[in-house]
């Protein structure tokens, strides 16, 4: 079997400290160094990697990565070494969900900043995720697994299934159910519009 990296990523606030946290649960070996601490808006961590932010000046550290996951934040996907093969698990969350998440975010860190409303930040969201969408079916490298966050809150057992086999099965599921926690779905919308953008695997 071809040896693949495994990334986590989507939007800020759109569920990849959830998956990390589940994966590592289910089995798999991931790559984090705790340096951002958990706090209250993500009480159980946020599984980052520092290195991952400099990819684009030193991608070196890949290659103990393989088998191995991290996370990366979608910007930064165009950044990978095509010298490599990745799975990509790619988290959608309803946009409302993530602008309320991340201003509540911001102002518990003092940032808050109302120079770009909303509505437009909304906007660039959905024309970033139309782009990256259109950009990760033309890379031969990358296979995708696109899930949603507000749809593993409803149908824990059903999503994390599919995973599992997009992962070749590898990982413990029950174990990774037992971690969903819905007490930590605090930016619930209803109405609100589509998840994100829409995709399909490949």
């Amino acid at each position: 079997m071809e040896r693949s990296i495994t990334i986590v990523s989507g939007l800020p606030r759109s569920g990849t400290s959830m998956i990390m946290r589940m994966l590592q649960a289910g089995g798999m070996e991931i790559l984090a160094d705790n340096i951002r601490k958990a706090d209250e808006d993500n009480p159980d961590g946020y599984y980052e990697f520092e290195k991952v932010k400099k990819i684009e000046e030193d991608s070196s550290w890949l290659g103990d990565a393989e088998d191995k996951a991290f996370k990366m934040v979608s910007m930064l996907l165009r950044h990978l070494p095509v010298d490599r093969n990745y799975k990509i698990i790619f988290m959608k969350r309803i946009i409302d969900e993530i602008l309320a998440s991340q201003r509540r975010m911001l102002g518990n860190l003092g940032r808050e900043d109302g120079s770009v409303s909303d509505e437009e930040m909304g906007k660039l969201f959905n024309k970033h995720l139309a782009e990256i969408e259109r950009w990760l079916e033309k890379q031969p490298n990358m296979d995708v697994q696109y899930m949603s966050y507000n749809d593993i809150l409803e149908k824990p057992l059903e999503n994390i299934q599919a995973l599992n086999c997009f992962l070749d099965k590898r990982l413990d599921v029950n174990k990774m159910v037992k971690l969903v926690d819905k007490s930590l779905y605090r930016q619930r919308m209803k109405n609100v519009g589509p998840i994100c953008a829409t995709g399909t695997n490949h």
